[in-house]
């Protein structure tokens, strides 16, 4: 069955650094994009990062652009997002998704592009 295992979550104060991992199985990772997702308490669940099958186009919320990195290692069927200079707002559970298109443009911002959910991972910024 499909699976989706996120990590690398946890406490940094303002300024730092985290990379999450998502380790999957179950599925050909190779020909899907991978997008990562944030839900802050009491709101709904954003769009944070997007990249295609082959790691060769990626899409970033304008909140996290030029901070945030999303990668790809296609023979460990993992996706990354490293998270550098992390403000407050960047707080939330963090979600791996797998897309229903193989491009980062076919996949797109929605959640509803997207077909298989991780069970998250807690981000928490301090200030």
């Amino acid at each position: 069955q499909v699976q989706l295992v996120e990590s690398g979550g946890g406490l940094v104060q303002a300024g730092g650094s985290l990379r999450l991992s998502c380790a999957t199985s179950g599925f050909n990772f190779g020909i899907y994009a991978m997008g990562w997702f944030r839900q802050a308490p009491g709101k709904e669940r954003e769009f944070v990062a997007v990249i295609a099958w082959n790691g060769g186009s990626t899409d970033y919320a304008d909140s996290v652009k030029g901070r945030f990195t999303i990668s790809r290692d296609n023979a460990k069927n993992t996706v990354y997002l490293q998270m550098n200079s992390l403000k407050p707002e960047d707080t939330g559970v963090y979600y791996c998704a797998r897309g229903r298109s193989a491009t980062a443009d076919g996949a797109g911002r929605s959640s509803g592009n997207y077909d298989y959910w991780g069970q998250g991972t807690q981000v928490t910024v301090s200030s």
